[in-house]
């Protein structure tokens, strides 16, 4: 596809999703807010269809901060039994999307059923070419506590971007070119801070389960009419 100035489009690697507005869109309907994420991960199972027949080559979605542990608890439970369910679903069809799956977050807050069902989806999908970063207990501050630690313990004692960069939950990708947020903040919430420095951001009033392969394509659209100067001119 050509930009309308005549040149090539350049393809976006990497798409991240704040997938946000899942308890108010079941409120607007009379549901309780968990009935909103169930309709959540079928959007998202959608999305990440239509991403990979676009050919992004890394989809980083926000499932769950380390800030969501504060919700209802029934809310904090319905979620983790999603997840039990998606992670157990992804076992049987792990060719389904032929995404290499990444946890991104600190694992060891959960279960061993459930620690080690990521663990082993990790391990199982470790050669697939696209990657498909699910951060579930991930905040953008803890991740970068957690990486100066990891340095700390490997005895660095001097730290240029790159260094820092490999010890980020996030080493295995590229830092993301479009960051979209559904539900109508205007913010990103501790998410992906340190590789959002120049990313394009896009915010919809759309809610998460509403979010379709249209609206996504309206964000590449969207994306594709802006310069990207890195700091330059």
């Amino acid at each position: 596809m050509k930009e309308s100035n005549g040149g090539e489009r350049r393809p976006i690697g990497h798409i991240a999703f704040i997938m946000d507005g899942n308890g108010r869109w079941a409120k607007q309907r009379g549901l309780p807010r968990e009935h909103g994420h169930r309709f959540g991960v079928k959007a998202f199972e959608r999305i990440l269809e239509h991403c990979r027949d676009l050919g992004i080559g890394t989809v980083t979605v926000y499932a769950f901060s380390t800030e969501n542990w504060k919700r209802p608890q029934k809310e904090v439970d319905a979620i983790m039994k999603l997840m039990d369910r998606y992670l157990a679903e992804c076992e049987k069809n792990m060719d389904r999307y032929r995404f290499r799956f990444v946890f991104l977050g600190d694992k060891s807050v959960f279960d061993t059923e459930r620690r080690q069902r990521m663990e082993r989806l990790e391990r199982t999908t470790a050669d697939h070419e696209r990657i498909l970063n699910i951060a579930f207990n991930y905040g953008g501050r803890d991740e970068i506590v957690h990486a100066c630690n990891r340095l700390i313990a490997a005895g660095v004692e001097c730290v240029d971007e790159a260094t820092f960069a490999s010890a980020l939950y996030t080493a295995s990708s590229a830092d993301p070119d479009l960051i979209i947020r559904t539900g109508g903040d205007l913010r990103i919430s501790n998410f992906l801070l340190w590789q959002a420095a120049y990313a394009e951001l896009y915010f919809t009033d759309k809610l998460w389960p509403d979010f379709g392969p249209d609206d996504l394509d309206e964000a590449i659209e969207d994306f594709y009419t802006r310069k990207r100067r890195y700091g330059g001119v």
